[in-house]
């Protein structure tokens, strides 16, 4: 998608960040989102085929004309096979997304720089800082990707840039297996490790960083707010999205034009899209983060 593009569609959908820093006399905590090789990485990821099946029911009796009305709806490279006497045929969309990098990628090495940065910043402050990571059973598929950043392998290890942070007494690791890491916090007991991890830490703030912006980052978000809402996570208030520190893939229009079953991923466009969903649902969107220096006595 060219740049003129994606500079009207920004127009279209305004968004306002801000410089934001973070005060010293209250705890803030820091939420690095699946900052690992399998979506970082370059060439580490799986080319990850998507299967989803859409159920469309089939009146025999329906014209072509209307057949061709629900193929508009549907605008992707589709196979239908209708069997003899069948009411139902399975449509099968197949999405094509390569969610590690092919090549170096400026959007994601701004990311894993300015959360490492962070990180450091954080705990040498011994600031509490929870990172969450994809992490898969081999019988346990994320419909409708297929098996992906399988637990114990390198595509589920934290990028280099992070890894020193696994021997820092101030971090939490929290394997998950699902999108939301808000959900993939849920303990067999019914407890949540990211709950507790706000309530005894009595974190005010929540800085987010990671990838993917509009996946992982937004369902995240998405639903620590919602629980804040709730009355979940007092004291927690605030939730703050650091832009820079956020990335997603890329499938520019050309390449899913050229690839059948594909389907556009443009990342600026996404990484838009993903940061103006988050305002919307109340987080604080910042392009600048820095930490209050502490007042002298």
């Amino acid at each position: 998608m060219v740049t003129e593009t994606v500079d009207l569609l920004k127009n279209e959908l305004p968004l306002e960040q801000e410089s934001v820093v973070l005060p010293d006399d209250v705890v803030n905590g820091l939420v690095l989102v699946d900052i690992i090789n399998g979506f970082c990485s370059v060439g580490a990821g799986n080319l990850f085929l998507c299967w989803c099946e859409v159920n469309v029911v089939v009146d025999k009796n329906m014209p072509s004309q209307s057949l061709d009305v629900v193929k508009n709806d549907l605008p992707f490279e589709q196979e239908s096979e209708v069997f003899p006497g069948d009411d139902v045929a399975a449509l099968a969309l197949v999405i094509i997304a390569v969610l590690a990098p092919r090549e170096p990628n400026g959007q994601i090495t701004g990311m894993i720089n300015e959360s490492a940065r962070l990180a450091r910043l954080f705990c040498d402050k011994k600031l509490p800082v929870l990172a969450f990571l994809d992490s898969h059973q081999p019988n346990k598929p994320e419909e409708p990707y297929p098996p992906h950043c399988i637990a114990g392998t390198e595509e589920s290890k934290l990028v280099p840039a992070l890894q020193w942070i696994e021997n820092e007494p101030n971090v939490t690791i929290r394997l998950k297996d699902c999108f939301d890491g808000f959900l993939g916090s849920v303990e067999a007991d019914g407890s949540n490790v990211f709950v507790d991890w706000v309530k005894n830490n009595q974190i005010k703030t929540i800085l987010v960083v990671g990838i993917c912006t509009d996946i992982c980052v937004l369902d995240f978000v998405s639903s620590a707010l919602s629980a804040r809402n709730r009355g979940f996570l007092t004291p927690m208030e605030n939730v703050i999205v650091y832009s820079h520190g956020c990335a997603t893939f890329d499938v520019p229009l050309h390449v899913a034009r050229s690839t059948k079953g594909a389907i556009a991923h443009p990342q600026e466009l996404m990484h838009h899209v993903g940061l103006y969903m988050a305002k919307g649902r109340g987080a604080v969107i910042a392009n600048e983060v820095s930490l209050a220096t502490p007042k002298k006595p």
